[in-house]
């Protein structure tokens, strides 16, 4: 705490300036670096809440690499007083992107919410939306959904350490270590075996606990039937957390058993509540799918949601005539609401009795009992924030296409002979993927990478923090992992040349220039050379100035137009916009200048992709001595005199390879061609001779 203390900007001064009287900061407290603040009255001065840092306490890196800091304020009950942007290098943020304006209206939107409620990032909302009190919904940001993952997880994860260690509230609810259970861990057991083993909860209240508990109050004898009949059952209830195979199995039927697993999302758990007696957990004007009243979940002081699935409910045989209960309801827990499947739960029935007519006087009293779930059925994780789950999970469809698409792609580049045999079938199947890369990774799923994954990586591992924060954003995690495994097999060619946006949409800029008729502009081969290495010192700049001059970093990764074109869909201020347009407009008619000349991230993948296990590009003896027709065609001038390939400036686009398999434009093969039909011509001249 000490170490990650010393990252914070904040003095009392400054903060002195910023919430003056009639608040008074108080001094940094001694074990945690937060801030009481006071407020002003005739007789004393009252807490009002703390101040602290998101940086001092839970510095989760963004995707610059380095943890966006915010000042934030909760007050004695847990709720957020304030959150305001301190400082952040996320690129979608910086000026001419998104802007900042954007980001401070979001966190603007946790004012007034509560640690006691699950927050949901949506979008389409013009604000916070409050779904019940322990639930809301609160406005994203559509081109920065990763980003603002982080920052939901910056702010409650701060908020959180305060509050357990300030507040009073319990150390549980940590999205770190939350337990899941084991859905593989069937055990079986009767109804008998999981009531007296404590997996099935039996509460039994009678008429005469509800008055004890009213006793000395006024709700002290309001209930006349509870008076004369004091030994009655006021409610007899089973609760079972059905969620767990070895409970729900053994307890539902197979076709409640198969209706509830097709109403739980994965994380998602369940609790089914039985019950008799003259009390109902279901009010009067109860609405069936809603959030119960009458029984509440609760897990280290903090509210639960549980909602009504609105299921019917049929036990196993013998298991209804057993308990002979004569209510049933399923409740579903959602996954994002927290519950710790490894700490004790506690059930909370909130008994309620009314004095007076008019304006009736309410008085409650709480009958609670704990459950604690054995360890057999639950795995807790090793570490690591657990929210990225969320994002993984929200993004199902899109990580679906995306891994049957790279799939299809390796195993079409494990099969290029047969891919390349027939030229227009190859080139309909790379236009295709090409405009897949661009309208669905590009623009669509935002998984253009870029030198700021190189920068964000360095500037993390120079500081010292994790790198889950690329968990975040599931496409940049799989265009990653693929383009190293293609690294080690192929080079840099297959992300360059197949799966970056901007590269495809300056393909796409060139074939329209050929389309107009434009000029095609090609360099002398020893120019070609020189401006080809343009692009590692832009490279080197930009690492250098991740590693020296962070605070440069945000400027020089500019150099790429992949923002411009790609996140933000040219909706910029008119420098990047014309900057981007540009380049496009010159690929028109010199192919593809950026990729080839410019680009820093090309040039780190060139850099990596010396580790090429493969020379996969088929070469004959005739190659460059004396045929040079593939050198002529290559748009990238890839392929030297002597027919050599260049692999650090190969795209894969493969154009090659179709050459080398056809008769009709490889020269050698054109020439065998060519002989094998004059052959026979003379050696039937020389017999007729005879």
């Amino acid at each position: 705490m000490a170490a990650s203390a010393q990252a914070g900007v904040m003095t009392r001064a400054e903060l002195t300036r910023l919430y003056p009287s009639p608040y008074i900061v108080g001094e940094k407290d001694a074990a945690m670096p937060v801030w009481p603040v006071f407020q002003q009255n005739a007789t004393e001065n009252r807490l009002v809440g703390y101040l602290f840092e998101s940086i001092d306490l839970a510095p989760v890196p963004g995707f610059a690499g380095t943890p966006i800091n915010l000042l934030i304020a909760i007050d004695p009950q847990g709720s957020f007083l304030d959150v305001r942007v301190l400082s952040q290098h996320e690129p979608e943020f910086q000026a001419g992107g998104l802007g900042e304006s954007l980001l401070t209206a979001f966190v603007t939107q946790y004012k007034g919410l509560s640690l006691k409620q699950s927050v949901k990032i949506m979008t389409g909302f013009n604000g916070a939306k409050t779904v019940s009190a322990e639930a809301v919904q609160i406005d994203g940001i559509t081109k920065a959904t990763a980003s603002v993952a982080i920052i939901n997880q910056t702010i409650l994860s701060s908020a959180l350490m305060v509050a357990r260690k300030k507040l009073g509230f319990a150390e549980g609810r940590n999205p770190e270590t939350i337990a899941r259970i084991k859905p593989e861990v069937l055990e079986s057991q009767s109804i008998k075996d999981l009531i007296e083993s404590g997996l099935i909860q039996h509460i039994v209240l009678t008429n005469a606990d509800i008055e004890k508990k009213f006793a000395g109050s006024p709700g002290s004898g309001l209930d006349a039937d509870a008076i004369a009949h004091p030994q009655d059952a006021f409610i007899d209830l089973y609760v079972a957390y059905v969620s767990v195979p070895s409970i729900g199995r053994n307890l539902l039927d197979d076709a409640t058993w198969n209706k509830l697993q097709g109403r739980l999302d994965p994380g998602d758990q369940a609790i089914l509540v039985m019950s008799k007696g003259r009390y109902s957990i279901f009010s009067d004007d109860f609405v069936r799918g809603s959030t119960p009243e009458r029984i509440l979940l609760k897990q280290d002081q903090l509210p639960i949601e549980m909602r009504d699935l609105n299921l019917d409910v049929a036990l196993k045989d013998d298991r209804s005539t057993a308990l002979g209960m004569t209510f049933y309801a399923l409740f579903k827990i959602n996954s994002r609401a927290g519950l710790d499947a490894a700490r004790p739960i506690d059930f909370v029935l909130p008994v309620e009795r009314d004095k007076g007519i008019v304006y009736p006087e309410k008085i409650v009293r709480d009958f609670s009992a704990s459950f604690s779930l054995p360890e057999r059925f639950y795995t807790v994780p090793a570490g690591g924030n657990a929210s990225w789950v969320d994002m993984w999970r929200d993004k199902r469809v899109e990580i679906g296409i995306l891994a049957i698409a790279l799939a299809v792609l390796a195993f079409a580049l494990a099969r290029q002979k047969k891919l390349a045999a027939r030229q227009r079938r190859f080139a309909v199947f790379r236009n295709l993927y090409l405009l897949f890369t661009l309208l669905f990774i590009g623009w669509y799923a935002q998984g253009q990478l870029s030198i700021v994954n190189f920068t964000g990586v360095l500037q993390a591992l120079v500081a010292g923090h994790s790198l889950g924060f690329f968990l975040y954003d599931p496409m940049t995690v799989i265009l990653s992992g693929f383009t190293c495994v293609s690294l080690l097999l192929w080079g840099r060619g297959t992300f360059c040349g197949w799966l970056c946006p901007f590269g495809a949409l300056q393909e796409f800029s060139a074939k329209l220039g050929r389309l107009l008729r434009l000029p095609t502009i090609r360099f002398k081969p020893a120019t070609d050379r020189r401006l080809k290495w343009l692009k590692y010192p832009v490279l080197a700049a930009i690492l250098g100035s991740a590693l020296i001059a962070p605070q440069l970093t945000d400027m020089v990764v500019e150099v790429e137009p992949f923002k411009t074109a790609i996140t933000l869909n040219f909706v910029r201020s008119w420098p990047f916009v014309v900057y981007a347009l540009g380049l496009l407009i010159a690929g028109m008619i010199v192919f593809k200048p950026f990729c080839r000349y410019l680009c820093p991230l090309g040039a780190g993948l060139a850099v990596l992709g010396r580790v090429r296990l493969l020379n996969w590009i088929p070469r004959r003896q005739a190659c460059g001595k004396p045929c040079q027709t593939c050198r002529f065609q290559c748009s990238y001038e890839a392929i030297a005199t002597d027919g050599k390939i260049a692999y650090d400036e190969c795209f894969q686009c493969m154009e090659c390879v179709v050459i080398h398999a056809s008769d009709q434009r490889c020269a050698p093969l054109m020439l065998e061609k060519k002989r094998a039909k004059i052959l026979p011509i003379k050696i039937v001249g020389s017999l007729t001779e005879e």
